[in-house]
């Protein structure tokens, strides 16, 4: 817990599209055990006690071209920029394999978005293969059934807005 703002700043960078608010949010349900995702959250230190990575883990049933029903899970994966290049990732991602095999897991997993070449050059060089590339979609048929707070972001009208 003493570690959660380093963690806040860390998610903030990762996934900005996300407020830090909600992120707040998931780290204070993940230390109250009320997320499902991550279930393992791994931090990096410098020699000052400093985080400066993390890896969030979970165990899915299923990921892309993996064999087994049990697969680890590569949630998220960061390290701050100035500690980059520098072996922090490879350490995060050995001991999250560490991680998966204490799991009972013969596979591990991740993604990235296609356009994200370092993360994907990353990925490669730690040995994963890289096996499908994929675009997702998605498309909203009831909007009613949205938080009212996601149908405004997605630009959804509410339900006593007419549409043209």
């Amino acid at each position: 817990m003493a570690d959660s703002k380093d963690w806040l700043l860390m998610r903030c960078a990762l996934w900005p599209e996300g407020s830090e608010a909600e992120h707040r949010d998931e780290i204070e349900r993940f230390f109250a055990d009320q997320l499902g995702n991550p279930l393992q959250v791994l931090l990096a230190v410098d020699d000052t006690g400093a985080p400066v990575g993390f890896v969030e883990l979970s165990l899915r049933s299923y990921a892309e071209d993996c064999l087994t029903d049990r697969v680890a899970y590569l949630e998220g994966w960061y390290v701050v920029p100035e500690a980059r290049r520098r072996g922090v990732g490879k350490a995060l991602v050995r001991a999250a394999e560490d991680w998966a095999r204490e799991q009972g897991c013969a596979e591990f997993a991740s993604d990235a978005l296609l356009d994200t070449h370092t993360s994907a050059a990353a990925h490669r060089a730690l040995g994963f293969e890289e096996t499908v590339q994929i675009r997702c979609f998605r498309k909203v048929v009831d909007p009613t059934k949205l938080p009212l707070d996601i149908s405004r972001r997605a630009g959804v009208n509410s339900p006593d807005k007419e549409s043209d």
